[in-house]
Order: structure tokens, then C-alpha cells, then sequence
């Protein structure tokens, strides 16, 4: 087998935060269907990759040509995933949301489905938060942008598709960790990185202040032997407060 990496897969995820008052903010997340190639059975963020309409709809729109296509790559996603419209102008109702959905299910391309109903895209919606891209071989990679959103005022709630994921939950960063610490869940290694990061914020502003505090910077785990045991790390100077983890329990898709 040839030790050549194949080339990443850009792909985008959104971190869907709903506040509560004298409480921990909740996110969005979906099960991943345990058949499913990538992350099968894991706990992660609405997400996928980035297609090639996407980066036709971004040329339309403007920006930048990389954040741009990913940016409405999460947007769209999250809407098959979940039926949640993030970032549509203006919200549509709910009989328009479950026409885009069935659409896109059905492999209508998103900027047709946009016109159709009279809808734009604010990608202000999203505020950037990270980007990992792991470097190991023989294991498919993503090139994945992670971005925060707030939960959309008159928003429906979230429904699951049924495809690639069997189940959806609302839950605080801290929750999802301690199920994962009792055996209830698993997360791959960078959406633990990420739990534990999200985990210090109290509220959806609090999390963007943090964001924007740490200019943009590809994450790439890196292999180190700390007191003798092999150890999967990450910087330690983007905020995440675990920075490592025993190779041997790194779970990594």
C-alpha cells in the first residue's frame, strides 16, 4: 500500500448554539450512522463536504473563495442534516424549509432551490472558529472549517434525516463529554478538542468573543512521547484547554 497521502477533502461543519438562561449554552449535534465510512457511530456537528456548487454559489455571492464555498457548505448541510435554515434571508417559513430540504435530498442544487423561493445567504451568520486538517496515512482526510452560529430566532425545531445520521440531540459541551467519559457516546479526537474548547463559554457571545481573539490557523495534530507514551497533540496557543491525549484512546474517525 502506497504510503502517498491522498489529497484532503474540503469539508465544513457548524457549531450550532442555542443559549439558556443560568446555564451552559446548548449545541447541536447529530449520531452518525454506525455504517457510514467516516466517524461511523461517533457524536459530531452538522457538516459534509464542500461541492462544486457551492464554490459556484460563492462566486455569485462574493468573498473569499475558500472561506466563501465552505461557509455555505456548513449552511446547506445543516439544513439536510437537521432542517435548522441558518444564515437563509429572509427565515422561510416552515412549508418553504421542508421544500429546500426534500430538494437538496433529492439532489437540487442549493442556489436553484435559493431562487426558487425568493432566498439569500448572510454568511456574516457564521463567525469562524477552526480548522483541522489531520495528517495520517491510509485513513480519508478532511481540510474541515468549523464555524459558530447562533440558533435563528423562529426557528423550527431540528428533525434528523434518517440517511446519514439515526439521531440528533441538544445538549452543553460539558454533557456531551461526561457521556463520553461514561461510555454513553464517542467524538472523534478533534470534536473533543473542540467540546472541551466550546465547554468555557456561557453563552453564544462569550463563544464568538473567544473565536475572534485567535487569528485563523490550520490545526494539525501532531505524534510526541510525553513521559515515555505516545501522545496526539495540537498547539497549545489557539485556546483549546486539553492540548493532548494518549494515542492509544485517540479516536480519529
Amino acid at each position: 500500500m502506497s504510503d502517498t497521502p491522498q489529497p484532503a477533502i474540503p469539508a465544513a461543519t457548524l457549531v450550532l448554539i442555542r443559549d439558556r438562561a443560568g446555564a451552559p449554552p446548548d449545541l447541536l449535534m447529530v449520531e452518525r450512522a454506525k455504517a457510514m465510512a467516516f466517524a461511523g457511530g461517533m457524536l459530531v456537528f452538522p457538516g459534509g463536504r464542500v461541492d462544486p456548487g457551492d464554490h459556484a454559489l460563492a462566486a455569485r455571492l462574493g468573498g473569499d473563495a475558500e472561506d466563501a464555498p465552505a461557509r455555505i457548505a456548513a449552511i446547506r448541510e445543516t439544513i439536510e442534516e437537521a432542517g435548522v435554515p441558518v444564515g437563509l434571508t429572509p427565515m422561510p417559513d416552515a412549508t418553504t424549509l421542508a421544500a429546500i430540504r426534500a430538494g437538496l435530498h433529492g439532489g437540487a442544487g442549493f442556489a436553484v432551490l435559493l431562487d426558487t423561493h425568493g432566498l439569500t445567504i448572510d454568511l456574516d451568520a457564521l463567525t469562524w472558529f477552526a480548522r483541522w486538517l489531520p495528517a495520517h496515512a491510509h485513513m480519508r482526510i478532511f481540510d474541515t472549517r468549523f464555524y459558530l452560529a447562533r440558533w435563528p430566532d423562529g426557528a423550527p425545531e431540528p428533525e434528523v434525516d434518517d440517511t446519514e445520521n439515526v439521531r440528533l440531540l441538544w445538549a452543553s459541551a460539558a454533557q456531551v463529554l461526561a457521556d463520553c467519559d461514561a461510555g454513553r457516546a464517542k467524538v472523534i479526537f478533534p470534536t473533543r478538542r473542540n467540546l472541551e474548547r466550546l465547554a468555557q463559554y456561557a453563552d453564544y457571545d462569550h463563544a464568538v468573543a473567544e473565536a475572534l481573539a485567535y487569528p485563523p490557523r490550520t490545526i494539525t495534530p501532531f505524534t510526541e512521547e510525553r513521559d515515555g507514551v505516545p501522545h496526539l497533540c495540537i498547539p497549545d496557543d489557539l485556546g483549546y484547554p486539553v492540548t493532548s491525549e494518549k494515542l492509544t484512546g485517540a479516536l480519529r474517525g
